[in-house]
């Protein structure tokens, strides 16, 4: 009996030197580092205490061991646990209006690319259209601005089995960017537009859970206006991060960027 007692108050002392890690309920599309590898990406998939499936925003996928502590959410460790409320049953439709036919085998990328304008354009196309891109193993890459398209189109070497497809922010008559557009002329490129400034003017305002999104000024950044204008006193990553939330499918999407991404996923999968 001693011995026991003994056995019991060390296993009390060791388990209190144990971190805790707050609790987090764990939902779809919640956004995770996994502290181990540093893998970034959303929830696409969790079972209760065992593993959590992520895919970053370039389409990756990767499953971990569901440890307290492993995953890092808004800068703290946590511990992932089931939702308390029953998760529903998968939708038949994905985010984009397809079918979804639930889990595929892993594809080999192909070598058509869409490129765009920056992490933002690439997150919120991951975050509606990413499981069509899977599904034709399309990968989007950020160009991190537009202005030496041109010259990165040639370095690229499009042809019939090698597409480029390319998304551009404000593409309108008179644009820069609709200057850029014009200089890239190749039978296998093809470069598509919506009419905004920024990608997240593409989201509807009722989507966001605004009356509109306000008039920012040419040369004023339009991100950092739209805060201004709106009086959100919150951090800029957690108002955007917030309002990406908030998207559940194409529909809470303008037509034209609709249009344009569609487009783009045509003729990348055309060739092959």
């Amino acid at each position: 009996m001693t011995t026991r007692r003994r056995w019991d108050e060390e296993d009390v002392l060791e388990a209190s030197r144990r971190p805790a890690y707050p609790a987090l309920e764990v939902r779809h599309g919640m956004v995770l580092t996994h502290t181990g590898s540093r893998f970034t990406g959303a929830v696409a998939g969790f079972s209760a205490g065992d593993r959590v499936v992520l895919v970053d925003d370039l389409g990756r996928r990767e499953t971990f061991r569901a440890f307290d502590g492993a995953f890092v959410h808004e800068g703290r460790r946590v511990a992932l646990r089931a939702p308390a409320e029953p998760v529903e049953a998968p939708r038949s439709l994905t985010a984009s209006g397809s079918l979804d036919v639930g889990e595929s085998r892993a594809r080999v990328a192909r070598g058509s690319r869409i490129w765009v304008e920056g992490i933002h354009d690439a997150e919120l196309i991951e975050h509606v259209w990413g499981y069509d891109l899977r599904e034709a193993a399309v990968v989007v890459e950020p160009m991190h601005g537009a202005d030496a398209l041109p010259a990165m189109v040639d370095a690229f070497r499009p042809d019939r089995r090698r597409r480029l497809g390319i998304l551009l922010d404000h593409l309108v008559g008179g644009s820069k960017e609709s200057r850029i557009a014009r200089a890239v002329e190749h039978p296998h490129v093809l470069v598509c537009g919506h009419p905004y400034v920024d990608i997240w003017q593409a989201i509807s305002p009722h989507a966001a859970g605004i009356g509109e999104w306000p008039d920012v000024p040419p040369g004023e950044p339009w991100k950092e206006g739209t805060l201004r204008r709106l009086g959100a006193d919150v951090e800029p990553g957690r108002f955007w991060a917030d309002v990406l939330d908030r998207v559940t499918s194409y529909r809470d999407l303008e037509t034209p960027l609709v249009n344009a991404v569609e487009q783009l996923i045509d003729f990348v999968t055309a060739g092959e």
